[in-house]
């Protein structure tokens, strides 16, 4: 891989997961990580500042103490990733269901695009071990935001992503307001205004292995709302009004 990665990693009672994945994302050359941890119950930061320990100058540990949420961690991890001379910044869930082996081939497509989705809904992409319900709740999501924003993107919700150090740079996180999943959408959404260029590569998703899903009725109806929230909001100073290329 020629551009240099920084994989972004929110946890939370993730003991079991993170370091399976982490010692995963080693395998690559010029990939690094930086755990972001929510205070943890079951001591998943001092498991993450083990793996720092193991491996110097390629893994990183933020422990969070305040305003515990998944958007909130990602807000602070990206904050420091950006400070960090890297080219490429990606996002990467703790529970397994995203495959480190995947990632060069996300990098890759950052070579032409701004930010690039691993996507399930693509040629090429699955997804294994969800009932039914799940894949209806997942398609109808992502038909749902498509409609109501006019982003292009296939995957709206996929949580394993790269982007490119400039374009990520250029959104403004300190104003975002999702804390949830719906984080996502904002995310996809921002950059969608801002004319970023968009790819899409294959993925396959694995429902966790171990722990518990973080998805709850609230996180259900906050992605509901999110998308009527993002299109009345008024267009910022910068942003363009081109539609995002997606390929």
């Amino acid at each position: 891989m020629s551009l240099s990665a920084l994989v972004v990693i929110p946890t939370y009672n993730e003991r079991t997961n993170i370091p399976v994945l982490v010692t995963g994302l080693m395998k690559h050359a010029n990939v690094r990580v930086l755990v972001v941890d929510d205070n943890s119950p079951d001591g998943t930061g001092d498991v993450a500042d083990s793996l720092s320990a193991q491996f110097p100058g390629r893994v990183s540990v933020l422990h969070r103490t305040t305003n515990r949420g998944f958007g909130r961690s990602y807000i602070d991890g990206m904050k420091q990733a950006l400070a960090e001379p890297v080219d490429v910044i990606c996002q990467m869930d703790a529970d397994l269901s995203h495959d480190p082996e995947q990632l060069p081939s996300l990098i890759a497509a950052a070579e032409r695009a701004d930010m690039v989705i691993g996507a399930r809904y693509v040629p090429g992409g699955r997804i294994v071990n969800w009932p039914l319900k799940r894949h209806v709740l997942s398609r109808f999501a992502n038909v749902y935001i498509r409609t109501v924003t006019r982003v292009r993107a296939h995957d709206c919700t996929s949580g394993y992503r790269c982007w490119r150090k400039e374009a990520l740079a250029s959104l403004p996180l300190d104003q975002f307001f999702s804390d949830g999943y719906s984080f996502l959408v904002e995310m996809l959404f921002e950059a969608h205004r801002r004319g970023c260029r968009i790819a899409e590569v294959p993925i396959t998703f694995v429902e966790r292995r171990e722990g518990e899903s973080k998805v709850s009725r609230a996180v259900l109806v906050e992605s509901a709302v999110t998308p009527w929230r993002l299109i009345s909001r008024p267009a910022r100073t910068g942003e363009s009004a081109a539609p995002a290329k997606t390929s």
